[in-house]
Formats: C-alpha cells, structure tokens, sequence
C-alpha cells in the first residue's frame, strides 16, 4: 500500500511537472501585464505556457506594411500545415489599443479567416504595450493619430517562451522561420 501511494506521488507531480518548471530569466512569460483578447477576455503571455508562440507587431489601420505583415503570417502558418492547436499560437499584437477594440481585432482575424484557436488578437494599454515592444526588440512610433511607424519583425518564441527566432522585414524569405517554428514543436 506504501509503494502504491509513492507511485501515485511520483505521477502526480510528473502530470504537473509542465506548469510548474522554472521559468527562465529571458521567457515571455515573465511579462506579467494583462492583455485583452478580440472576445474581450483578459490573458497573460503565462497562460500561453507551453505552447511555440509566433508574434508579430501590428495596427489594423493600417494600409501599408501590416497587411503585408499579416499575410506572411499566413504564408507561414500555411507552410507549419496543421499543427495541434496546444502546440503553437500565432498572435498578433496591437500597437495601437486605442483603436483596435475587441470588436476590431475580431473583424480583422475574420476577415483573413484566421481560426481562432490558432490565433489571437490582443492589445493592452500603451505602457504594456510598449514594455512588450521594448522585451520583442520592435520599435514603432505614432506619427499621427491614426498612422505608426513600426519595426516588420516575425518573433518565434519556445515552448518555455524563450525567444528562438526573430525574421525582419517583408519578403526576405521565412523557410528559415518555418523550419525553426516546426523544431520548436517537436520539442
């Protein structure tokens, strides 16, 4: 009965063992701001533990570079194929929350028919905002009120929320960034 209830012990704490790893100095997840989802809810990078997260930086007002942003995200989660929506998480992040409500971000993941158990949209206040931006390494500025200039950089981060890869600029090729997200899957 004693070596029951010591094998009972070991697979519980080997089940929770996912949750409770050390969180390294350099993870995402040390970012403890609250985010707002396109339903409305509220999230935390840390309640994305344990998946690959591929980011990127964006505003849907955008004429320019975000649409063009937003279809490599495409191209490249069309290249990874079908994945386990446990396994990765395409988000795209406001820098401009002001005018990208929940109701916004929503029309926009549906108007590039993006599943949203693969993706999601947040967007938080200015000062989290740019706390994030500065730990992604991407800058942006408004320059008036409906128009930003803004880094094009595609993050992918691992499953421990460590910064494995980052691509920028548009068009420069993303085999390398598919190859990478598809590693960070594995392992």
């Amino acid at each position: 009965m004693k070596n029951l209830l010591y094998i009972l012990l070991a697979m519980a704490s080997l089940s929770c063992s996912k949750k409770n790893e050390e969180i390294s100095p350099d993870s995402i997840y040390n970012v403890s701001s609250k985010w707002e989802k396109q339903d409305g809810k509220t999230i935390t990078f840390s309640d994305m533990k344990g998946k690959v997260l591929v980011t990127a930086m964006i505003f849907t007002s955008c004429k320019t570079a975000c649409p063009r942003l937003t279809a490599e995200m495409r191209t490249i989660s069309q290249k990874v194929g079908k994945t386990n929506p446990e396994d990765i998480q395409y988000v795209l992040i406001s820098i401009d929350p002001k005018n990208d409500t929940p109701q916004v971000m929503k029309a926009y993941l549906d108007t590039n028919k993006f599943d949203e158990k693969q993706w999601t949209f947040i967007r938080s206040n200015e000062d989290d905002t740019r706390e994030l931006a500065n730990v992604m390494a991407v800058k942006y500025k408004e320059i008036s009120p409906i128009e930003f200039s803004h880094s094009n950089i595609i993050s992918v981060y691992s499953k421990k929320g460590t910064l494995a890869y980052q691509k920028e600029g548009l068009d420069s090729g993303d085999d390398d960034l598919v190859k990478e997200i598809k590693k960070q899957i594995e392992l």
